[in-house]
């Protein structure tokens, strides 16, 4: 009997959902809300979906189950430690059957506390399970992240975490598939590695971190620096209590160049998307400069769910994708773009700012001016592993409005990150705060060791 195996990804946010079926049945693990795409895929086999898992509550992204169970009818499951405004408690040892496929539920709590994996078996083949859905307890080459209870709970959760390692999901036959949800550049891991698929014995063999005894794990864990954008709050609280039902995309407004000056003074959030050099080169006034590539890693630092979100591109090219972004991380105040582009702004005449931009060579020859100011916007972690230019100061870009106070107003402010990109939204956050003379370093560190710079380490 064929089996239906698929792995949907939400590229850049680096989340896994899977679907599973066979025998006119399927389940999907950890939805995500924009959701027909699941629904394709069991239609092409003629399958049902009847079953959706959650295998944690979820932090990153608005989970997809309740958006997926109003058109399938499906039943929603979830982990029993954490109580759900939402679908059906299940505890350890609980199995369901999807035709002739197995799933059988292990409490495995340390990145959460009601975290479960889905041990699947095909029942029509073999009694030896064939792969296992951790969820965010093990990815490739990491393990999840165990500080986000808080603080007073993390040596707790590192302890859980160990405990469902060693005791659940490494005594599984080596040859059981993992699959996470999360793969590399997810912030729910520190390291994950970019491998689309991995085993349960590829993992003890290689994973450095199921290597340590309790005590050696614990501890790292316990020392993990891990970045914790203020939107998971957010996103906590509405995949506890159930997120609100979209139906279908939201409709993005075309708006004219003069109703969007109205809007922005009325308080709404622009956002231009476009690249830092078409930023620097002209922008409107108070708006934050997020790329495309961008949204998923960085929209939940700045932007509010309340005040309406209108967008500013060159030509407005594929918006779909980009609206997409919004309604996976819960921002259904996404309202439209600029009609006509940025080129409808000025050729209505409207003011416009901009921003310095510098190569290399140019910051190179300002190293000792003591009224320039350097500002390293990478994650710390970039700056200690990678190295740093010489009389540097650092503010990771996603905590940048927290300590404006640091950043000397009376100085030309150099901002850098690895490549420009990071750059140019630091530089749109200060300008927004009144900063009147800041540049952007085109090419960040990558550009500066190119052109035979050299970067310091500390």
């Amino acid at each position: 009997m064929p089996m239906l195996f698929e792995k949907i990804k939400s590229e850049i946010l680096a989340h896994n959902s899977y679907i599973v079926g066979a025998g006119g049945e399927a389940a999907v693990i950890d939805p995500r809300r924009d959701c027909r795409i699941y629904a394709s895929a069991a239609g092409r086999e003629n399958m049902k979906i009847t079953k959706i898992f959650e295998t944690h509550k979820n932090e990153d992204y608005i989970c997809g189950s309740r958006e997926l169970a109003r058109p399938t009818g499906a039943e929603i499951l979830h982990g029993s430690r954490e109580a759900f405004g939402f679908g059906t408690a299940v505890r350890e040892g609980e199995t369901f059957r999807v035709g002739p496929l197995e799933i059988e539920v292990l409490e495995t709590p340390g990145h959460t506390a009601e975290s479960i994996s889905l041990l699947l078996r095909d029942r029509s083949v073999s009694d030896d399970p064939l792969m296992i859905f951790t969820g965010d307890a093990l990815f490739a080459g990491e393990v999840g992240r165990t500080d986000l209870a808080g603080e007073d709970r993390r040596r707790e959760m590192s302890e859980f975490l160990y405990a469902s390692l060693h005791e659940k999901i490494l005594p599984l036959p080596a040859g059981v598939i993992v699959c996470p949800a999360h793969g590399a550049g997810s912030v729910c891991g520190g390291n994950i590695s970019d491998r689309e698929y991995t085993t349960i014995g590829y993992e003890a063999a290689t994973n450095r971190l199921l290597s340590m005894d309790e005590e050696a794990f614990v501890e790292y864990k316990m020392g993990e620096q891990l970045y914790e954008p203020p939107y998971f709050e957010m996103m906590h609280r509405l995949n506890r209590d159930g997120p609100p039902l979209i139906y279908s995309l939201p409709y993005l407004r075309a708006y004219s160049a003069r109703e969007v000056r109205s809007l922005l003074e009325r308080g709404a959030q622009i956002v231009d998307i476009r690249s830092p050099t078409s930023f620097a080169g002209g922008h409107i006034p108070g708006t934050i400069n997020i790329w495309r590539g961008g949204l998923p890693l960085y929209m939940g630092y700045y932007l509010n769910y309340e005040d309406p979100i209108v967008l500013v591109d060159d030509f407005n090219l594929d918006l779909g994708p980009v609206m997409r972004h919004f309604v996976r991380l819960g921002y259904d105040n996404i309202a439209g773009y600029l009609s006509g582009g940025f080129a409808a702004w000025f050729k209505q005449g409207e003011r416009m700012e901009r921003t310095g931009t510098w190569s290399p060579s140019d910051l190179a020859e300002h190293l000792d001016d003591p009224s320039v100011y350097i500002l390293d916007v990478r994650e710390i972690g970039h700056r200690e592993k990678e190295g740093h230019i010489l009389g540097s100061h650092h503010i990771y870009v996603g905590y940048l409005e927290d300590h404006l106070a640091e950043v000397p107003g009376e100085k030309q402010v150099v901002v850098h990150c690895d490549a420009g990109f990071k750059g140019s939204l630091a530089a749109s956050i200060l300008q927004k705060h009144g900063f009147g003379h800041v540049i952007n370093l085109l090419g960040g560190t990558i550009g500066w060791e190119a052109a035979n710079y050299p970067l310091v380490k500390a």
